[in-house]
């Protein structure tokens, strides 16, 4: 057999053994909280891509956005019953994991369309607010900054809702500049965000 040939059949099983290797590394990473992940994927949906509107996507959100909601949840410092409840039984190192195996998820199309005089408004609206200048110009984030764009409309309403009202207190910059907004301002906000 041809030198050329023998190198090249030892590049393959090479890669084999490395894209066997990297694969079982991964499934291996996040071993120790498979069990947190299935109790995510009770209300959030397979692989955190929720189908509930009520509910949000939190695959592909900003990992550290969401290890540090997972520390708000725990510290009280952002209230939900359930979402206290599993907090408070995570370690550090558990919410770090999650937060980073749903952050690796690709993020699903919800199949939301806006009506196009709402989405319209919704931007102006957000456009006034320099919602950009944080969530940047196409609404998916950064870090410590969750995604806006294409998660669930009644999701982020009731959270800005929620920030307006003082219900949610875990961003205060947020909170104060939501209470300009009316609650259909912020309902067609949604719904341009929801439908990118």
């Amino acid at each position: 057999m041809p030198t050329r040939s023998i190198l090249f059949l030892s590049f393959l099983a090479v890669a084999a053994v490395a894209g066997w290797n990297s694969a079982y590394a991964t499934e291996d990473t996040y071993a120790a909280i498979r069990e947190r992940l299935d109790d995510c994927s009770v209300c959030h949906g397979e692989n955190g891509a929720s189908e509930n509107s009520e509910i949000p996507v939190l695959a592909g959100q900003e990992m550290y956005y969401l290890y540090v909601q997972l520390k708000d949840f725990k510290a009280g410092r952002r209230t939900n019953p359930i979402m206290e409840t599993i907090a408070k039984t995570m370690e550090k190192s558990e919410m770090k994991l999650v937060a980073k195996y749903l952050s690796e998820q690709e993020w699903p199309n919800i199949g939301f369309k806006a009506d196009p005089e709402k989405a319209a408004k919704g931007q102006t609206a957000a456009n006034s607010g320099q919602c950009v200048a944080c969530h940047l110009g196409n609404y998916h984030g950064a870090s410590r900054i969750p995604r806006l764009a294409g998660q669930h409309p009644d999701y982020l309403l009731k959270t800005m809702l929620d920030f307006k009202h003082q219900v949610r207190k875990n961003s205060p910059a947020v909170a104060t500049l939501l209470t300009s907004f009316s609650d259909e301002d912020l309902a067609d906000m949604a719904d341009y965000m929801g439908n990118m």
